[in-house]
């Protein structure tokens, strides 16, 4: 390597260190916890007891101009050929997942049951640990590498809460348990594009409820 090259490495390096030191001191707080209140964030939420000791918690929410019943009909219906995730279908279909986000509710798909699959990808699924109908649905699992397990355990809760004037507020948690070393280095830039994915999810979700609500209707 030339002392030309050397110099423009060292300045790539220095460069990606500044974007990450930026990333780590202003935005990676804001996005585990995009759309969430103090009291959200800091409360528990029904899956939580199934990894107590998480390594990395995020806790994103949204408001609804529905009722949580108007709302639920849309998580219960999550997953690869059923309902889809509301979310950038495009760029998950990239990655050959097979999505497509339903935009009406769909009675086939009303009926969940814990240890029921629900699938990210047609050789991926998450095992539903946990279902309160209409209130909270946590699923549990990992996403494997080829043959390698995932390097992580992973809870993944929906749930909605009424709020008095009868909207809804809508959570979404994720909760990491690292079970090797380095999960760190693979889950952190996963939980930058759980942010997007999750936040047009959650808009998703909102837009459809909305559009057949009855509040405000006379």
């Amino acid at each position: 390597m030339t002392i030309v090259d050397r110099n423009r490495a060292g300045r790539a390096a220095i460069a990606v260190a500044g974007v990450l030191a930026g990333y780590l001191a202003f935005a990676r707080d804001r996005q585990l916890r995009w759309g969430a209140t103090d009291d959200e964030v800091s409360g528990d939420l029904p899956g939580d007891e199934l990894l107590a000791g998480a390594d990395l918690v995020a806790t994103r929410a949204v408001t609804v101009a529905a009722t949580p019943k108007e709302v639920w009909p849309w998580i219960v219906q999550l997953g690869q050929s059923r309902g889809g995730f509301y979310s950038y279908d495009v760029l998950e279909n990239l990655v050959g997942c097979r999505i497509h986000n339903a935009d009406r509710v769909v009675s086939e798909w009303q009926h969940i049951a814990v240890g029921d699959e629900v699938r990210l990808h047609p050789e991926v699924a998450l095992t539903v640990a946990a279902v309160s109908p209409g209130r909270a649905l946590v699923l549990r699992g990992g996403v494997p590498m080829d043959d390698v397990p995932p390097p992580y355990d992973f809870t993944w809760a929906f749930v909605v809460a009424e709020r008095p004037d009868g909207t809804t507020r809508l959570l979404v948690r994720e909760r990491y348990a690292y079970t090797r070393g380095w999960a760190a280095l693979l889950v952190e830039p996963v939980a930058v594009i759980s942010f997007l994915m999750s936040r047009k999810m959650l808009r998703g979700i909102r837009d459809r409820a909305e559009r057949t609500s009855t509040i405000g209707r006379p």
